[in-house]
């Protein structure tokens, strides 16, 4: 994947392709010209992937045979990554080839791990950054079947094994190439060597449910190499569905974003996306890596990118011998094992209607239904205020649970329902279907309830407690802040209920990695303004308090406070927890 990307590859690599690759490579190249633009977020081409959530990504290469060890040394780093950190000469690492013989590999039992887990579709690498083809290419004898013991094509079984079970079959191709000597001056005919493997791995194997590009930041590689490669493939395919990283991951490339072992704080404006993520710490296998995440942790975090629009795409790193670490499996068949009982609350639904959640949870929306994904039930009774529309029924989706009552209070077209606690919930995460008669539509009444005064009368505004006003800021739970703030447009404010004024000293709590600061804004209350400007902190998690001066509140009352940005020089505004009005005496 991504790490040390910035890092110069090591000199002298050499390829075994003869010059009549580059030949047979560029009679290839072309295809029939790409289809219309067409709206990811709407086309019919994205649909079964919108609608499937869920996916398996496999990373899987000659990485697996010294599985993080070379030369008797543990090396760190990502085990696909060996290659390179350990500065292993191409020669060198040309000889693992001649060790690949996963005799244990069987295409049926994978493909069986990923349908157990709830997952619908499946990416694998046919190539990654070390540049040995994972499947049989008439282009370069550096692949699986002409340099390995095994001489066995593992993608054709597996296309096989994912059509009998139901899974969209997908490649992972990484344009980066350690194998090709100097790369970036002979770009041209890597291209054309890059679009002939592509070609064949449509045609060997497809139709293929997408193309997982990476490698895209080698010096030579651009926004317009990018989109002819984009146009290229889609001629090939035009129904394929292709990620970002096909180009430099502009606002337009590619189909979706791909934020990597991260999840967004909202949904990514305008843009379809899919985290990828890792089951422990390193996508190839390693053989100390044992920092295994939970079946809790990862069943939390597929709800938590589904109720943001997003897509999971959950890697396992096989062994050399081609067996997928029993760890691994364990925990997806926890995870398939609580959708096989709430996967209508995941599967073919949108993004939840709270930017923050009025419970310990998160939210997703089908048609009519709003499903509340309870982490962990209140001591007494599920409340949920603001809901629009008439409620008709309410239901878990585990019937195992047990049975809950429901009560329902109707006030200005908004209704309150609450939800009694189950004779038992899930670890996981218990799921109400609340169904409705029309759309699902709510208010975000608890973003928007007055803040009150200490007994000291000091008054602090909580990021929590914000209303974000935009499509980009957004609430950062984990860092208790508004964050994500690349919009100068964005702002957030709060109402406060002033019940004794007086003169307050306003101090401003943030975070601001030092490339991003320099930004300026502007507090309001009472028609007062304080400006301020952003201060770097050693990082984004790196809080500090500044002071913006007083302002003077001359009678009791609901006030609108504010935070608005008025530049930023850089990428972010700030990562604002909170604002505090502190009395000062007469």
């Amino acid at each position: 994947m991504i790490a040390l990307a910035a890092r110069r590859i090591p000199a002298g690599m050499q390829v075994l392709a003869l010059a009549a690759v580059f030949l047979a490579a560029a009679a290839g190249a072309r295809a029939e010209s790409p289809p219309a633009a067409d709206n990811p977020l709407t086309s019919p081409r994205t649909q079964w992937w919108r609608d499937a959530k869920f996916g398996m990504f496999i990373h899987w290469g000659l990485y697996a045979v010294p599985a993080g060890v070379y030369n008797g040394k543990e090396v760190g780093g990502i085990g696909e990554w060996i290659m390179y950190n350990a500065h292993i000469p191409v020669a060198e690492y040309e000889k693992f080839a001649g060790r690949f013989n996963p005799v244990r590999f069987d295409a049926r039992v994978w493909a069986k791990v990923a349908k157990d887990a709830g997952m619908k579709y499946m990416v694998i690498t046919s190539k990654h950054h070390d540049g040995f083809s994972m499947f049989h290419t008439n282009l370069t004898p550096y692949n699986v079947v002409a340099a390995t013991p095994w001489r066995r094509d593992p993608m054709k079984d597996l296309a096989a094994a994912c059509k009998a079970e139901g899974l969209r079959f997908s490649f992972y191709y990484s344009i980066m190439d350690w194998h090709w000597p100097d790369q970036d001056k002979t770009i041209d005919q890597y291209t054309a060597y890059m679009k002939g493997q592509l070609k064949e791995l449509i045609q060997q194997y497809g139709p293929l449910g997408l193309l997982w590009f990476d490698g895209e930041w080698i010096g030579s590689w651009n926004a317009e190499r990018g989109r002819d490669l984009y146009g290229y493939v889609r001629g090939l395919q035009p129904d394929i569905i292709i990620n970002n990283r096909v180009g430099r991951r502009g606002p337009t490339d590619g189909d979706y974003e791909t934020p990597e072992q991260s999840i967004p704080a909202g949904a990514i404006k305008g843009r379809l996306w899919e985290t990828c993520m890792t089951l422990n710490d390193t996508w190839g296998y390693k053989t100390s890596d044992h920092n295994w995440k939970s079946t809790e942790d990862l069943t939390r975090k597929l709800i938590d990118i589904v109720s943001k629009g997003g897509n999971f795409l959950l890697n396992v790193g096989p062994t050399a011998e081609g067996v997928i670490p029993p760890e691994s499996v364990e925990r997806l068949q926890g995870v398939g094992r609580w959708l096989a009982t709430n996967g209508e609350a995941i599967y073919g639904t949108t993004a939840g209607p709270w930017k923050k959640h009025p419970f310990d949870g998160r939210a997703t929306v089908k048609g009519n239904t709003l499903y509340l994904h309870v982490f962990k039930w209140p001591e007494g009774d599920l409340v949920i205020k603001g809901l629009a529309g008439k409620v008709v029924r309410v239901e878990l989706l585990d019937k195992g649970l047990g049975d809950v009552k429901v009560a329902l209070d109707n006030k200005d077209n908004r209704v309150t329902l609450t939800v009694s606690r189950p004779a038992k919930t899930d670890p996981m995460a218990t799921v109400v279907a609340v169904r409705t008669q029309g759309p699902v539509t709510v208010s975000d009444v608890f973003a928007s309830a007055p803040a009150k005064q200490a007994a000291d009368g000091t008054i602090t505004l909580g990021a929590g407690d914000a209303a974000i006003h935009g499509d980009a800021a957004q609430y950062e739970g984990d860092k208790d802040c508004v964050g994500f703030w690349n919009d100068t447009t964005d702002w957030v404010g709060w109402k406060v209920a002033v019940e004794k004024p007086g003169t307050f000293e306003v101090s401003v709590t943030y975070a601001c990695d030092p490339a991003s600061a320099g930004s300026e804004y502007v507090f309001s209350v009472a028609g007062q303004e304080l400006a301020g400007k952003v201060s770097a902190t050693a990082s984004w998690s790196a809080f500090a308090t500044a002071r913006l001066g007083t302002v003077k509140i001359e009678k009791p009352g609901l006030l609108d406070v504010a935070v608005r940005p008025r530049s930023k020089p850089a990428m972010y505004v700030m990562n604002l927890r909170s604002v505090t009005l502190k009395p000062l005496k007469d």
